[in-house]
């Protein structure tokens, strides 16, 4: 795995100041917003001026091409920052979230990417995704709602769950099957702008850590023809791109969780005195310690594997689902040996421990549950054993 560009070890090290000068002073009203049962995200006066000193940084479209003013950044260089960005518990991510922006980027027609992606990727349109149903949330290629083609346009019908920021979306990505070949087959993404007739937000869902997802309803959401995002039939493979994006992302997140909740255990530990002894000097706490620098360092090794094997173009969709099995669960033990360690206070609402620990828990089930990664792991190693 080849070392690091100190230009890309120069822009980890900007993004780690930041994290530290502007986002962890925030901590504490996300943290009131918490315990308050509210929302937890930014208000806008709040992420106003983390916007203004990003684009100051230059900090924005950090993966977008750069004929429309990003920086093209390969994956080696992003995971570091989105490691950083997990050691805290603010919600921010910078502009725009990779993820929607790659698939728009593998299949947007030339007069969508001006619609649509080139305003993503400047910051100035927000969007979201829609691919989980009530009755197919681990298996996509389940999904029931249909989109119907009538002359120009189609017309969706159906229902989505699990939606994140889809009421502050400008458009949404929408997983609709339009064909009965297969399980894969038939699946064609469509691009839904906000407002359009038809496209109904239900309800708004209640997550763990303050999150809110949302679900919608599609009656008879017509569309034309040009919102067709890719190719009819084809919308299955850039899902997954886009899935396995986010599953890198995770994997490095985790990991600036896992460095977060290690250094706040090591600082206890070394001030904390029990029956006479530090916490540090137990076998217990050391034996934790360990584990926990271990599996964060086994954890980066696979994130970066990954990332390099993506920027060569080469099917990492076995690694990222290990990586989504691996670091979800890595960072859920050693935040919980971390609390362990704090004690009665590592289980209070004032540590930023507990929604960490709230954040991982709902990640070891969206993007895949943990099972079904497992099951594809092992399928994917069953079939490449001859």
């Amino acid at each position: 795995m080849a070392d690091m560009l100190e230009e890309h070890r120069m822009l980890r090290d900007v993004v780690a100041k930041f994290v530290d000068n502007e986002l962890m002073p925030l901590e504490k009203n996300i943290l009131a917003r918490e315990i308050a049962g509210q929302k937890v995200s930014l208000t806008d006066a709040e992420e106003a001026p983390l916007l203004k000193k990003c684009k100051e940084l230059g900090l924005w479209a950090l993966d977008a091409p750069e004929e429309i003013g990003g920086a093209n950044l390969p994956a080696v260089a992003l995971m570091p920052i989105n490691e950083e960005l997990g050691r805290t518990c603010v919600p921010f991510t910078f502009p725009p979230d990779s993820p929607n922006l790659h698939m728009l980027m593998a299949v947007a027609s030339p007069e969508q990417k001006i619609r649509y992606m080139n305003p993503y990727a400047a910051g100035e349109a927000h969007s979201a995704i829609a691919i989980s149903e009530p009755g197919a949330g681990g298996d996509p290629a389940g999904m029931t709602t249909r989109a119907t083609q009538e002359g120009d346009s189609w017309v969706i019908n159906g229902r989505k769950i699990w939606i994140s920021r889809v009421p502050y979306a400008d458009f949404t990505i929408v997983m609709a099957r339009t064909g009965t070949d297969g399980r894969h087959a038939g699946v064609t993404a469509f691009i839904v702008e906000k407002g359009t007739p038809g496209f109904i937000i239900a309800r708004e869902i209640p997550m763990l850590a303050g999150q809110r997802t949302y679900e919608v309803v599609f009656e008879n959401c017509r569309v034309p023809n040009e919102q067709v995002l890719g190719r009819v039939g084809q919308g299955f493979a850039p899902m997954q791109l886009r899935l396995t994006i986010r599953r890198l992302q995770m994997g490095a997140w985790c990991i600036g969780m896992a460095r977060r909740a290690l250094e706040m255990m090591c600082g206890h530990a070394k001030q904390r005195v029990t029956f006479g002894q530090k916490l540090a000097d137990r076998q217990a706490i050391q034996w934790w310690i360990a584990e926990a620098a271990t599996k964060i360092h086994a954890c980066r090794l696979m994130v970066m594997d990954a990332a390099e094997k993506l920027d060569d173009r080469r099917d990492v969709r076995t690694e990222a689902s290990m990586i989504k099995v691996f670091a979800t669960e890595m960072a859920t033990e050693v935040i919980d040996h971390a609390m362990q360690t704090f004690g009665a206070m590592g289980v209070t609402k004032e540590l930023p421990l507990q929604l960490m620990m709230q954040k991982v828990r709902t990640m070891r089930v969206y993007e895949g549950p943990s099972e079904v990664h497992r099951m594809v792991i092992a399928r994917r190693t069953l079939e490449a054993v001859k």
